[in-house]
Protein backbone atom coordinates (compact mmCIF):
# COMPACT_ATOMS: atom_id res chain seq x y z
CA UNK A 1 0.00 0.00 0.00
CA UNK A 2 2.75 2.29 0.99
CA UNK A 3 4.77 1.80 -2.47
CA UNK A 4 1.53 2.54 -4.32
CA UNK A 5 0.79 5.80 -2.92
CA UNK A 6 4.36 6.98 -3.96
CA UNK A 7 4.05 5.22 -7.66
CA UNK A 8 1.07 7.24 -7.34
CA UNK A 9 3.11 10.68 -6.51
CA UNK A 10 5.33 9.97 -9.16
CA UNK A 11 8.25 7.97 -7.95
CA UNK A 12 9.43 4.77 -10.25
CA UNK A 13 10.06 1.33 -8.16
CA UNK A 14 14.04 1.47 -8.19
CA UNK A 15 14.26 5.10 -6.57
CA UNK A 16 11.98 4.24 -4.09
CA UNK A 17 13.64 0.38 -3.27
CA UNK A 18 17.31 2.86 -3.24
CA UNK A 19 16.12 5.16 -0.62
CA UNK A 20 14.06 2.88 1.23
CA UNK A 21 17.21 0.81 1.32
CA UNK A 22 19.27 3.48 2.62
CA UNK A 23 17.08 4.41 5.16
CA UNK A 24 16.87 1.14 7.23
CA UNK A 25 20.78 2.14 7.95
CA UNK A 26 19.63 5.27 9.85
CA UNK A 27 17.97 3.59 12.66
CA UNK A 28 20.61 4.55 15.52
CA UNK A 29 21.19 8.08 13.86
CA UNK A 30 17.27 8.88 14.23
CA UNK A 31 17.37 7.27 17.49
CA UNK A 32 19.75 9.64 18.90
CA UNK A 33 18.14 13.13 16.88
CA UNK A 34 14.84 11.99 19.45
CA UNK A 35 16.88 11.66 21.91
CA UNK A 36 17.76 15.56 21.61
CA UNK A 37 14.04 16.63 20.60
CA UNK A 38 13.03 15.18 24.11
CA UNK A 39 15.45 16.79 25.92
CA UNK A 40 14.56 20.47 23.96
CA UNK A 41 10.95 19.54 24.18
CA UNK A 42 10.72 19.34 27.96
CA UNK A 43 13.45 22.36 28.33
CA UNK A 44 10.33 24.48 26.05
CA UNK A 45 7.60 23.16 28.03
CA UNK A 46 9.50 24.30 31.28
CA UNK A 47 10.00 27.58 30.41
CA UNK A 48 6.63 28.17 29.18
CA UNK A 49 5.26 26.82 32.92
CA UNK A 50 7.65 28.39 34.79
CA UNK A 51 5.98 31.76 33.50
CA UNK A 52 2.21 31.12 33.51
CA UNK A 53 1.76 31.18 29.93
CA UNK A 54 -1.96 31.48 29.49
CA UNK A 55 -4.77 31.79 27.27
CA UNK A 56 -4.60 35.10 28.16
CA UNK A 57 -0.83 35.27 26.33
CA UNK A 58 -2.58 35.00 22.80
CA UNK A 59 -4.31 37.87 22.65
CA UNK A 60 -3.30 40.64 20.24
CA UNK A 61 -2.63 43.89 21.02
CA UNK A 62 -2.97 47.02 18.67
CA UNK A 63 -1.41 50.78 18.24
CA UNK A 64 1.37 50.82 20.53
CA UNK A 65 1.42 47.78 22.10
CA UNK A 66 1.53 48.93 25.33
CA UNK A 67 1.80 46.40 28.54
CA UNK A 68 1.32 43.64 25.86
CA UNK A 69 1.15 40.61 28.03
CA UNK A 70 1.68 37.71 25.69
CA UNK A 71 4.54 39.60 24.07
CA UNK A 72 6.11 39.97 27.35
CA UNK A 73 5.77 36.19 28.14
CA UNK A 74 6.85 35.17 24.67
CA UNK A 75 10.30 37.22 25.48
CA UNK A 76 11.18 36.01 28.75
CA UNK A 77 10.38 31.91 27.80
CA UNK A 78 12.76 33.37 24.85
CA UNK A 79 15.28 34.19 27.94
CA UNK A 80 14.87 30.95 30.09
CA UNK A 81 14.91 28.72 27.34
CA UNK A 82 18.44 30.60 25.80
CA UNK A 83 19.82 31.19 29.08
CA UNK A 84 20.10 35.16 29.33
CA UNK A 85 19.01 37.93 30.69
CA UNK A 86 17.10 39.07 28.26
CA UNK A 87 15.22 38.55 24.58
CA UNK A 88 13.93 40.58 21.69
CA UNK A 89 11.19 38.67 19.77
CA UNK A 90 8.94 40.59 17.57
CA UNK A 91 6.60 40.15 13.94
CA UNK A 92 8.51 43.52 13.32
CA UNK A 93 11.79 42.18 12.56
CA UNK A 94 10.84 40.69 9.02
CA UNK A 95 13.65 38.09 8.60
CA UNK A 96 17.18 36.78 9.61
CA UNK A 97 19.25 39.32 7.98
CA UNK A 98 17.03 41.64 9.59
CA UNK A 99 18.07 40.61 13.07
CA UNK A 100 21.42 40.21 12.48
CA UNK A 101 21.57 44.44 11.20
CA UNK A 102 19.71 45.52 14.22
CA UNK A 103 22.11 43.80 16.32
CA UNK A 104 25.04 45.20 14.56
CA UNK A 105 23.91 48.83 13.97
CA UNK A 106 22.49 48.93 17.74
CA UNK A 107 25.67 47.74 19.03
CA UNK A 108 28.04 49.57 16.59
CA UNK A 109 29.34 53.22 16.39
CA UNK A 110 31.40 55.14 14.78
CA UNK A 111 35.31 53.99 14.38
CA UNK A 112 33.92 50.26 16.22
CA UNK A 113 35.12 47.42 13.78
CA UNK A 114 33.30 44.87 13.00
CA UNK A 115 35.38 41.06 12.77
CA UNK A 116 34.34 38.29 11.33
CA UNK A 117 36.69 35.05 12.18
CA UNK A 118 34.07 32.69 10.19
CA UNK A 119 35.45 34.05 6.88
CA UNK A 120 33.00 35.86 4.42
CA UNK A 121 29.33 36.02 5.96
CA UNK A 122 26.70 35.06 3.72
CA UNK A 123 25.41 37.04 0.85
CA UNK A 124 23.05 39.32 2.50
CA UNK A 125 24.75 40.61 4.93
CA UNK A 126 27.54 42.49 2.76
CA UNK A 127 25.42 44.92 1.60
CA UNK A 128 24.72 45.29 5.29
CA UNK A 129 28.15 45.65 6.24
CA UNK A 130 29.06 47.47 3.66
CA UNK A 131 31.54 44.90 1.91
CA UNK A 132 29.26 45.12 -1.29
CA UNK A 133 28.18 48.63 -1.64
CA UNK A 134 25.28 49.60 -0.22
CA UNK A 135 23.03 52.38 1.14
CA UNK A 136 22.95 52.53 4.60
CA UNK A 137 25.74 50.22 5.54
CA UNK A 138 27.68 50.31 8.70
CA UNK A 139 30.16 51.21 6.56
CA UNK A 140 28.23 54.79 5.65
CA UNK A 141 28.29 55.26 9.46
CA UNK A 142 31.88 54.76 9.63
CA UNK A 143 32.04 51.07 11.28
CA UNK A 144 35.12 49.65 9.69
CA UNK A 145 35.00 45.92 8.96
CA UNK A 146 37.66 42.75 8.96
CA UNK A 147 37.35 38.93 8.55
CA UNK A 148 40.01 36.02 9.04
CA UNK A 149 39.44 32.99 6.48
CA UNK A 150 38.91 29.98 7.87
CA UNK A 151 41.81 27.49 7.44
CA UNK A 152 41.76 24.99 4.59
CA UNK A 153 40.31 22.24 6.71
CA UNK A 154 37.35 24.60 8.02
CA UNK A 155 38.39 25.53 11.70
CA UNK A 156 39.33 28.66 12.95
CA UNK A 157 42.82 30.08 12.01
CA UNK A 158 43.31 30.94 15.80
CA UNK A 159 47.07 32.54 15.01
CA UNK A 160 45.45 35.44 12.57
CA UNK A 161 42.14 35.95 14.69
CA UNK A 162 44.43 37.04 17.51
CA UNK A 163 46.50 39.69 15.27
CA UNK A 164 43.02 41.05 13.85
CA UNK A 165 41.86 42.03 17.25
CA UNK A 166 42.57 45.39 17.79
CA UNK A 167 42.09 48.49 20.07
CA UNK A 168 38.81 48.93 17.70
CA UNK A 169 37.47 45.29 17.81
CA UNK A 170 34.07 46.29 19.15
CA UNK A 171 31.77 42.75 17.79
CA UNK A 172 32.94 39.76 16.62
CA UNK A 173 30.15 37.87 14.58
CA UNK A 174 30.39 34.09 14.10
CA UNK A 175 27.67 32.65 11.73
CA UNK A 176 27.06 29.36 13.02
CA UNK A 177 25.95 27.75 9.38
CA UNK A 178 27.60 27.17 6.44
CA UNK A 179 25.70 29.79 4.38
CA UNK A 180 26.66 29.27 0.62
CA UNK A 181 29.58 27.89 1.41
CA UNK A 182 30.69 24.17 1.69
CA UNK A 183 32.33 24.62 5.02
CA UNK A 184 31.56 23.04 7.87
CA UNK A 185 29.02 24.17 10.36
CA UNK A 186 30.16 24.78 13.61
CA UNK A 187 29.18 23.21 16.77
CA UNK A 188 27.84 24.75 20.15
CA UNK A 189 31.14 23.81 21.63
CA UNK A 190 33.26 24.63 19.02
CA UNK A 191 31.99 28.16 18.94
CA UNK A 192 32.35 28.31 22.85
CA UNK A 193 36.16 27.56 22.29
CA UNK A 194 36.40 30.82 19.63
CA UNK A 195 34.67 32.50 22.62
CA UNK A 196 36.69 32.01 25.26
CA UNK A 197 39.78 32.16 22.82
CA UNK A 198 38.89 35.95 21.62
CA UNK A 199 37.59 37.13 25.46
CA UNK A 200 41.22 35.67 26.65
CA UNK A 201 42.23 38.80 24.29
CA UNK A 202 39.75 41.64 24.97
CA UNK A 203 37.52 40.57 27.63
CA UNK A 204 34.68 43.38 26.96
CA UNK A 205 34.22 42.50 22.91
CA UNK A 206 30.78 41.50 22.15
CA UNK A 207 30.61 38.20 20.79
CA UNK A 208 27.58 37.91 18.75
CA UNK A 209 26.43 34.32 17.30
CA UNK A 210 24.02 34.11 13.77
CA UNK A 211 21.80 30.82 15.02
CA UNK A 212 20.24 30.61 11.94
CA UNK A 213 18.98 27.18 11.28
CA UNK A 214 20.79 25.62 14.79
CA UNK A 215 18.54 26.20 16.90
CA UNK A 216 17.56 23.00 19.24
CA UNK A 217 20.08 21.10 17.21
CA UNK A 218 21.64 20.45 19.93
CA UNK A 219 20.70 19.97 23.96
CA UNK A 220 22.52 23.43 24.04
CA UNK A 221 23.15 26.91 22.79
CA UNK A 222 25.69 29.18 22.01
CA UNK A 223 24.50 31.35 24.79
CA UNK A 224 25.36 28.46 27.17
CA UNK A 225 29.06 29.14 25.89
CA UNK A 226 29.85 32.42 26.44
CA UNK A 227 27.90 34.54 23.48
CA UNK A 228 26.96 37.67 24.93
CA UNK A 229 24.08 37.97 21.79
CA UNK A 230 22.37 35.12 19.69
CA UNK A 231 20.20 35.91 16.41
CA UNK A 232 18.08 34.11 14.23
CA UNK A 233 14.55 33.68 12.58
CA UNK A 234 11.05 32.53 13.78
CA UNK A 235 10.55 31.34 9.86
CA UNK A 236 13.67 29.20 10.54
CA UNK A 237 13.42 26.46 13.70
CA UNK A 238 12.22 28.38 16.33
CA UNK A 239 9.01 29.14 14.66
CA UNK A 240 8.39 25.35 14.46
CA UNK A 241 6.56 25.83 10.85
CA UNK A 242 3.98 28.36 12.51
CA UNK A 243 5.43 32.05 12.57
CA UNK A 244 4.60 33.58 9.53
CA UNK A 245 7.39 36.12 10.23
CA UNK A 246 9.31 37.06 12.40
CA UNK A 247 12.97 37.15 14.15
CA UNK A 248 14.89 36.78 17.59
CA UNK A 249 17.69 38.43 19.31
CA UNK A 250 18.76 37.01 22.92
CA UNK A 251 21.47 37.73 25.32
CA UNK A 252 23.12 40.26 27.68
CA UNK A 253 20.47 43.19 28.75
CA UNK A 254 22.56 45.60 27.32
CA UNK A 255 22.54 44.40 24.28
CA UNK A 256 19.71 43.29 23.49
CA UNK A 257 18.24 46.76 25.20
CA UNK A 258 20.48 48.59 21.88
CA UNK A 259 18.90 46.36 19.36
CA UNK A 260 15.78 47.36 20.59
CA UNK A 261 16.53 50.91 20.44
CA UNK A 262 17.16 50.30 16.99
CA UNK A 263 14.22 48.62 16.04
CA UNK A 264 11.84 50.94 17.30
CA UNK A 265 13.45 54.52 18.59
CA UNK A 266 16.14 55.42 21.31
CA UNK A 267 14.02 55.91 24.58
CA UNK A 268 11.25 53.75 23.27
CA UNK A 269 13.19 50.06 22.95
CA UNK A 270 10.69 47.20 24.07
CA UNK A 271 7.99 49.15 25.15
CA UNK A 272 6.66 49.28 21.75
CA UNK A 273 5.68 47.11 19.27
CA UNK A 274 2.16 45.54 18.81
CA UNK A 275 2.14 41.97 18.73
CA UNK A 276 -1.55 41.93 16.81
CA UNK A 277 -2.18 38.84 15.74
CA UNK A 278 1.30 36.91 16.05
CA UNK A 279 0.80 35.64 20.22
CA UNK A 280 -0.15 32.14 19.35
CA UNK A 281 1.58 30.97 16.68
CA UNK A 282 4.26 32.15 17.88
CA UNK A 283 3.56 29.98 20.82
CA UNK A 284 2.55 27.55 19.75
CA UNK A 285 5.69 26.77 16.92
CA UNK A 286 7.80 27.61 19.72
CA UNK A 287 6.43 24.58 21.75
CA UNK A 288 6.34 22.65 18.57
CA UNK A 289 9.98 23.54 17.04
CA UNK A 290 12.24 20.99 18.81
CA UNK A 291 10.14 17.87 17.07
CA UNK A 292 9.83 20.00 13.57
CA UNK A 293 13.89 20.63 13.68
CA UNK A 294 14.29 16.76 14.80
CA UNK A 295 12.51 16.00 10.92
CA UNK A 296 14.07 18.42 9.71
CA UNK A 297 17.42 17.02 10.69
CA UNK A 298 16.30 13.22 9.53
CA UNK A 299 15.61 14.64 6.34
CA UNK A 300 19.43 16.15 6.26
CA UNK A 301 20.86 12.55 7.30
CA UNK A 302 18.57 10.67 4.89
CA UNK A 303 20.06 13.12 1.75
CA UNK A 304 23.25 13.05 2.76
CA UNK A 305 23.14 8.96 2.60
CA UNK A 306 21.29 9.10 -0.49
CA UNK A 307 23.46 11.48 -2.34
CA UNK A 308 26.70 10.14 -0.86
CA UNK A 309 26.44 6.66 -2.04
CA UNK A 310 25.35 8.04 -5.31
CA UNK A 311 29.04 9.99 -5.66
CA UNK A 312 28.40 13.20 -4.69
CA UNK A 313 30.22 15.39 -2.62
CA UNK A 314 27.91 16.00 0.56
CA UNK A 315 28.80 18.09 3.30
CA UNK A 316 28.04 17.44 5.98
CA UNK A 317 28.98 13.45 4.96
CA UNK A 318 26.57 10.66 5.78
CA UNK A 319 27.91 9.51 9.20
CA UNK A 320 29.30 13.50 10.71
CA UNK A 321 27.87 15.19 13.89
CA UNK A 322 24.84 17.20 12.95
CA UNK A 323 24.80 21.18 13.84
CA UNK A 324 22.50 22.48 11.67
CA UNK A 325 19.63 21.40 9.69
CA UNK A 326 21.21 22.11 6.06
CA UNK A 327 22.59 19.27 4.05
CA UNK A 328 24.72 20.67 1.02
CA UNK A 329 24.89 18.50 -2.00
CA UNK A 330 27.76 19.36 -4.77
CA UNK A 331 25.84 18.47 -7.55
CA UNK A 332 28.91 19.80 -10.09
CA UNK A 333 26.66 21.63 -12.75
CA UNK A 334 23.72 23.65 -13.19
CA UNK A 335 21.65 21.37 -14.83
CA UNK A 336 21.46 18.63 -11.71
CA UNK A 337 21.04 21.72 -9.22
CA UNK A 338 17.89 23.08 -11.53
CA UNK A 339 16.29 19.16 -11.55
CA UNK A 340 16.81 19.08 -8.09
CA UNK A 341 14.98 22.11 -7.10
CA UNK A 342 12.23 20.55 -9.23
CA UNK A 343 11.98 17.57 -7.17
CA UNK A 344 11.25 19.77 -3.59
CA UNK A 345 9.04 21.82 -5.55
CA UNK A 346 6.86 19.02 -7.09
CA UNK A 347 6.81 16.76 -3.33
CA UNK A 348 5.66 20.59 -1.92
CA UNK A 349 1.88 20.67 -0.74
CA UNK A 350 1.71 24.12 -2.28
CA UNK A 351 2.54 25.37 -5.71
CA UNK A 352 3.74 21.69 -6.41
CA UNK A 353 2.97 22.58 -9.93
CA UNK A 354 5.27 25.01 -10.95
CA UNK A 355 9.04 24.85 -11.83
CA UNK A 356 11.31 27.20 -10.03
CA UNK A 357 13.83 28.81 -11.89
CA UNK A 358 17.10 30.13 -11.62
CA UNK A 359 16.49 34.01 -11.05
CA UNK A 360 18.90 37.98 -10.12
CA UNK A 361 17.45 37.55 -6.54
CA UNK A 362 18.07 40.65 -4.70
CA UNK A 363 21.27 40.79 -2.09
CA UNK A 364 22.52 38.09 -4.35
CA UNK A 365 25.45 38.45 -6.93
CA UNK A 366 24.06 35.22 -9.63
CA UNK A 367 20.95 34.25 -10.28
CA UNK A 368 19.62 31.97 -7.68
CA UNK A 369 17.29 29.13 -7.42
CA UNK A 370 15.31 28.34 -4.84
CA UNK A 371 12.19 25.58 -4.61
CA UNK A 372 9.50 25.98 -1.61
CA UNK A 373 6.13 25.49 -1.48
CA UNK A 374 5.34 26.30 1.65
CA UNK A 375 2.54 27.22 3.77
CA UNK A 376 4.89 30.53 4.92
CA UNK A 377 6.60 32.22 2.21
CA UNK A 378 10.01 31.36 2.44
CA UNK A 379 10.26 29.59 5.19
CA UNK A 380 13.33 27.41 5.46
CA UNK A 381 12.08 25.13 8.16
CA UNK A 382 9.51 24.05 5.56
CA UNK A 383 10.63 21.95 2.64
CA UNK A 384 13.04 23.91 0.80
CA UNK A 385 16.01 24.07 -1.39
CA UNK A 386 18.01 26.53 -3.02
CA UNK A 387 21.20 27.53 -4.49
CA UNK A 388 23.23 30.21 -6.36
CA UNK A 389 24.35 29.00 -10.16
CA UNK A 390 27.79 29.03 -10.23
CA UNK A 391 30.40 26.60 -8.96
CA UNK A 392 30.88 23.89 -7.39
CA UNK A 393 27.01 24.13 -8.32
CA UNK A 394 26.01 22.90 -4.83
CA UNK A 395 22.51 22.77 -3.47
CA UNK A 396 20.97 23.63 -0.11
CA UNK A 397 18.53 21.37 1.27
CA UNK A 398 16.63 22.18 4.43
CA UNK A 399 13.16 22.17 6.51
CA UNK A 400 10.02 19.13 6.27
CA UNK A 401 7.93 19.85 9.00
CA UNK A 402 7.63 16.18 9.21
CA UNK A 403 10.10 13.16 8.33
CA UNK A 404 8.23 11.86 6.41
CA UNK A 405 7.33 14.84 3.96
CA UNK A 406 11.36 15.69 4.00
CA UNK A 407 12.29 11.77 3.12
CA UNK A 408 9.35 12.31 -0.15
CA UNK A 409 11.57 15.43 -0.92
CA UNK A 410 14.73 13.77 -1.32
CA UNK A 411 13.36 11.00 -3.14
CA UNK A 412 11.14 13.42 -5.27
CA UNK A 413 15.10 14.99 -6.47
CA UNK A 414 16.37 12.16 -6.92
CA UNK A 415 13.31 10.92 -9.73
CA UNK A 416 13.81 13.89 -11.73
CA UNK A 417 17.89 13.39 -11.56
CA UNK A 418 17.06 10.21 -12.55
CA UNK A 419 14.51 10.83 -14.91
CA UNK A 420 16.63 13.05 -16.50
CA UNK A 421 19.72 10.60 -17.08
CA UNK A 422 21.86 13.20 -14.67
CA UNK A 423 22.00 10.23 -11.98
CA UNK A 424 22.84 6.62 -12.06
CA UNK A 425 21.26 4.17 -9.34
CA UNK A 426 23.57 1.28 -7.99
CA UNK A 427 22.37 -2.27 -8.72
CA UNK A 428 20.72 -3.54 -5.43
Amino acid sequence: MINSIYEQAGLRPDVLAYCRNIEKDLEKRFKAIDEVAEYNQMKVLLAMQKNKVSAGCFESSTGYGYDDLGRDTLEQVYADIFHTEDALVRPHITCGTHALAIALSGNLRPQDELLSPAGKPYDTLEGVIGIRKQTGSLAEYGVTYRQVDLRPDGSFDYENIKKAINEKTKLVTIQRSKGYQTRPTFSVKQIGELIAFVKSIKPDVICMVDNCYGEFVETIEPTDVGADMCVGSLIKNPGGGLAPIGGYIVGRKDCVQRAAYRLTAPGLGKELGASLSMNRPFFQGLFLSPTVTAGALKGAVFAANVYEKLGFDVVPNGKESRHDIIQAVVLESADRVIQFCKGIQAAAPVDSFVDPEPWAMPGYDCDVIMAAGAFVSGSSIELSADAPIKPPYAVYFQGGLTWPHARFGIMMSLEKLVEKGLAVLPSL
